[in-house]
């Protein structure tokens, strides 16, 4: 992977109507992963989440049980912000849409859009579904229902402004054409030209008929439609309008990840939003797919939703985090089940990884009093693991590169199952049995400094177990400090209790 020098990841903004689901713990793990992965390659990382907080769906919730919206979502985003920290999800910058920081940016972005002609004052008579706070045209509803969410949209009829996406079709199909990596997966890509082909209809950008947003600055009758509001956050993030040296270093975004439910949001409204302010497009927009629940999509009202809280305290952070990513190719949807979450902590964590920690520590307990000892010569078996361990390090680089975090994962495990093995075909107790001091020293370095590297490569998708496996090793370098350089074989000293 060639470090930039920088990385700007950001994950959607969640919409505080309910608490978080597993699915949002999903997302939010991964953007984890791969921020605390560049700061292990040494790139300057700029890593942001936060809450979405304005439109007449929030405005509904929050009368309904008697509170003022602000007041509501207070209270919702204070459980967003606990989840993360029980995920341990390292953000930099947690953007609130309704933080004044982003107030000025919204208001601005829409006086600049204006200004250029982009943004015009019209009537809007058409399909709205507040559930996900989208408009629809008459021909593209199914069965007279929002084609996104299948619930009832209403007729509306008011004075808005509109947002002239149509300008903007062509300049929009060529950046994508040009750039294959803009949008990812590909079946997602070929989803969003097409839609883009089936004719763009410029956007109502405002609303009159409630006013829990972000108002237009030159017109108080009107706010700004939420997902105008809410993809600015991104620029908000990126110091935009606040400090001009962060906001160059930081932009374009290097990665925006969504779920593909709002690829059209990102992948359409978003870009040709900053193509009317004369913005840098972001280099990646990655749609994941979802994460189902014995093949179902989780919503309340089929009462499949997970409490990732509950789950975290009955399996530990580290075992979800590892499911999530190992067991789902991201980009597709993925079944959760309880049965398959057993099943991977007791194959890969418990018998593979914790069982070559704990046999390799007990051993050297056992043989040498704690004490990494000095290898002497190896062997053709010590050769083998040490070029599986270094290629390893490549191949997890390149997977995370390319997005394919099970794939990362799975190389790690191919170097755990190695070094299992070599235990076997070593045999220490053999050796220790039969007085042969020094190829004994040498197996036991061995295994303890390819579990270093383990910790190393581990530690980005599994913190809280990297942190432990390192405590257990009795290495005195701070992990947090340690970098990509360090996964170079024989970094381990000998003589280290």
């Amino acid at each position: 992977m060639s470090s930039t020098g920088k990385y700007y990841i950001t994950t959607p903004i969640y919409y505080p109507s309910d608490r978080l689901h597993i699915g949002h713990a999903y997302t939010s793990t991964i953007a984890d992963s791969l921020a605390r992965w560049h700061r292990f390659r040494g790139d300057d990382v700029l890593f942001l989440t936060g809450s979405d907080e304005h439109g007449q769906k929030i405005e509904r919730v929050a009368a309904s049980v008697d509170m003022e919206p602000k007041e509501y979502v207070d209270k919702i985003v204070g459980t967003f912000k606990d989840l993360w920290e029980k995920y341990d999800i390292s953000y930099d910058d947690f953007v609130r849409t309704t933080e004044e920081r982003h107030y000025r940016v919204v208001q601005e972005v829409f006086r600049r859009i204006h200004a250029k002609g982009d943004i015009y004052k019209g009537e809007y008579e058409g399909w709205y579904c507040t559930p996900c706070e989208a408009f629809w045209v008459e021909n593209k509803l199914q069965d007279g229902n929002c084609p996104d969410c299948g619930r009832p949209v209403e007729l509306i009829k008011e004075e808005s402004y509109f947002f002239r996406l149509s300008k903007y079709a062509q300049p929009l199909l060529q950046h994508i054409e040009e750039h294959p990596e803009f949008i990812q997966p590909e079946s997602r890509r070929n989803e969003m030209v097409n839609f883009i082909k089936s004719g763009l209809e410029d956007l109502c950008v405002s609303r009159t008929t409630f006013d829990w947003g972000i108002p237009v600055p030159f017109d108080d009758e009107h706010v700004i439609y939420v997902w105008f509001d809410a993809v600015i956050n991104y620029l908000t993030g990126a110091s935009f309008l606040r400090d001009e040296a962060a906001f160059q270093h930081y932009w374009p975004a290097d990665l925006h990840l969504v779920g593909k439910e709002i690829m059209r949001f990102h992948t359409i409204i978003w870009p040709i939003m900053l193509m009317a302010l004369d913005i840098p497009l972001p280099k990646t927009i990655f749609g994941h797919g979802w994460l189902l629940m014995d093949h179902e999509k989780m919503s309340k009202s089929k009462g499949n939703v997970i409490d990732p809280v509950a789950l975290a305290d009955e399996f530990g952070v580290d075992a979800i985090r590892y499911f999530l990513m190992r067991e789902v190719s991201f980009g597709q949807d993925g079944n959760f089940s309880r049965r398959a979450l057993i099943e991977r902590i007791n194959a890969d964590l418990a018998n593979d990884l914790g069982n070559l920690l704990h046999r390799t520590v007990a051993m050297i307990h056992r043989y040498r009093d704690g004490v990494i000892p000095q290898p002497g010569a190896a062997t053709d078996l010590e050769t083998d693991l040490q070029q599986l361990a270094a290629a390893t390090a490549g191949d997890v680089d390149s997977h995370i590169e390319s997005l394919e975090l099970n794939a990362a994962l799975s190389a790690i495990w191919k170097l755990i199952g190695r070094a299992n093995k070599y235990v076997d075909e070593a045999e220490p107790w053999v050796l220790h049995r039969t007085g042969q001091t020094e190829r004994l020293d040498t197996v036991l370095y061995n295994l303890a400094e390819t579990l270093r590297i383990i910790v190393l490569l581990i530690k980005s998708f599994l913190p809280k177990t990297g942190v432990k496996m390192w405590a257990q090793l009795g290495i005195d370098q701070d992990l947090e400090v340690c970098s990509f350089e360090d996964t170079a074989w024989g970094g381990l000293e000998p003589g280290t209790k």
